[in-house]
C-alpha cells in the first residue's frame, strides 16, 4: 500500500486467510446508524441479514459475541425525537425505551434460526473492578460454551459521565480484551478507513491494512460521529488499539456491503485490517504483568509447581500450602514455591478469606466448604503468567 502507513510485512490475502478466516472467536460491533437506518427506527430487514450471516459463522465453529449500539437511537425514534439529546437524563430515558425494542428485535431474529441469545448490559466500572471483570468474563465464557450468543450494550440507563464508555466502539474493544477474541469486526456506515475524508475528497483511497499502533493513522482518523452515534473513525482507531492489547486483529468495514461477514470469513479483501504488534499470548502476558499490582502470595507445593511449569495447567487449591496477605477475588497474587522462589503471577478466583478455607483441599470440596463455587480453579491458566526463567 502506498502512502505513509507502515504495513505489516505480509501480503493481504495471506493475512485475511490466516487472521480473519482462521479466527475462532469474533466480537462483532454494529453501529447505531446501521441499525436504525440513519434514525428511521430499527431496520429489522438489515438485522435479519446480519443475523443470518452470524448464524452461519456460528455453524462453522466461530464463537460469537455481538456488541449492539442502537438503544438510544431506537428510543429517540419511538419518542419522536429527531436530534440526539445532550442531557444525561434524556439520554438515559431514550435508552430505557429503546433497549426494550432493540433486544426484542435481536432475540426474535436469532430465534428464527433456533439460536438462543442473552442480554448483557455493561458499564466501564464493570470492567475496571477486578472482581466484576472476572464475573463478566466467566458469564460470557459460559454463554459461549452453551451455544448462546451474547448481545452486549452499554448500560445507558444508569451510566454517568464518570463511568460511561463514551462509545460502543470502545465497549467492543474492551469486550474483545475480556473474552480474548481473535478478531474484532466493527461494522460502520463507511467502507473502512481512507487516507482522506471520502465525503470531501472523491480521490480518497481505502487503507487496506496497517499496524493498529501506526501514528500516521491519527492524521486520517479525524472527524466526529454522526447525529446518532457518539463515535467516529477516531473511536474506531482507538478501539482497534485497545483490542490489540490482547492480540486481537480489527477489521473496520461497511456494514451495508452485501454479505459482509460471510465474505470476510471467506477471505475477501474488504474494509481496513488493523494488526496488533504482538501475538495474543504475548500481548495478554504483557497486559497482566504491567497493569496490576500484587495483593498477596500463594505458597505452592512441588506438585503444583510442576503442574504450572511443565504441564501448563491451572492452579488448584489442593496444591496450595499457605496464603499470605489480604486480597479480593480478581486481584493479582504471586505464586511461590516452598523455598520462596517466585513461580508465577495470576488473577485469583477467590478472596484470601475464601482461599484460606479451601487451602489444600480438592476442587470437589469447594462447594461444601464455602457453600458455593466461583470457579473450580484457584487461578485459571489463562490468567497466569509464568516467570520467563521458569517457562
Amino acid at each position: 500500500m502506498a502512502g505513509p502507513f507502515r504495513c505489516v510485512h505480509l501480503d493481504w490475502d495471506g493475512i485475511m486467510r490466516d487472521k480473519v478466516t482462521g479466527a475462532q472467536r469474533w466480537v462483532v460491533k454494529i453501529g447505531s446508524a446501521l441499525l436504525t437506518a440513519d434514525g428511521r427506527g430499527l431496520d429489522r430487514a438489515a438485522m435479519a441479514v446480519w443475523v443470518e450471516q452470524m448464524v452461519a459463522l456460528r455453524a462453522a465453529g466461530v464463537e460469537l459475541v455481538l456488541v449492539s449500539s442502537g438503544a438510544v437511537a431506537a428510543g429517540m425514534s419511538r419518542l419522536g425525537w429527531t436530534a440526539r439529546p445532550k442531557a444525561m437524563n434524556e439520554l438515559q430515558a431514550a435508552a430505557a425505551v429503546g433497549q426494550m425494542s432493540l433486544i426484542r428485535a435481536w432475540e426474535s431474529s436469532f430465534a428464527e434460526h433456533e439460536r438462543q441469545t442473552a442480554q448483557i448490559l455493561l458499564t466501564h466500572d464493570d470492567l475496571s473492578d477486578r472482581k466484576r471483570y472476572l464475573n463478566a468474563r466467566s458469564t460470557l465464557r459460559t454463554l459461549v460454551d452453551v451455544d448462546v450468543i451474547p448481545v452486549i450494550n452499554e448500560n445507558d440507563t444508569v451510566v454517568t459521565d464518570e463511568i460511561r464508555f463514551g462509545d460502543n466502539d470502545t465497549l467492543a474493544a474492551l469486550v474483545a480484551n475480556l473474552v480474548e477474541a481473535d478478531l474484532l469486526v466493527i461494522l460502520t456506515d463507511r467502507d473502512g478507513m481512507f487516507d482522506a475524508d471520502p465525503r470531501l475528497n472523491p480521490g480518497a483511497v481505502l487503507i487496506s491494512e496497517a499496524r493498529a499502533d501506526d501514528p500516521a493513522l491519527d492524521a486520517v482518523a479525524g472527524g466526529t460521529g454522526g447525529a446518532l452515534g457518539r463515535g467516529g473513525m477516531q473511536t474506531k482507531l482507538r478501539a482497534a488499539r485497545l483490542a490489540a492489547r490482547s492480540g486481537a486483529y480489527t477489521v473496520i468495514v461497511g456494514g451495508r456491503i452485501e454479505q459482509v461477514l460471510a465474505r470476510l470469513k471467506a477471505g475477501e479483501l474488504l474494509g481496513t485490517l488493523l494488526a496488533p504488534e504482538r501475538d495474543p499470548l504475548a500481548a495478554r502476558k504483557q497486559w497482566l504483568a504491567g497493569q496490576l499490582q500484587t495483593r498477596g502470595t500463594l505458597v505452592l507445593d512441588a506438585g503444583a509447581v510442576k503442574a504450572l511449569r511443565q504441564d501448563h495447567k491451572s492452579l488448584l487449591s489442593v496444591g496450595v500450602k499457605a496464603i499470605q496477605g489480604s486480597f479480593r477475588r480478581g486481584e493479582m497474587v504471586v505464586c511461590v514455591d516452598l523455598e520462596g522462589r517466585e513461580v508465577a503471577r495470576g488473577l485469583v478466583n477467590y478472596s484470601a478469606i475464601e482461599a484460606q478455607k479451601i487451602l489444600g483441599r480438592s476442587s470437589d470440596a469447594i462447594e461444601s466448604l464455602l457453600g458455593y463455587v466461583n470457579e473450580p480453579e484457584l487461578v485459571h491458566r489463562d490468567n497466569l503468567i509464568l516467570l520467563r526463567s521458569a517457562e
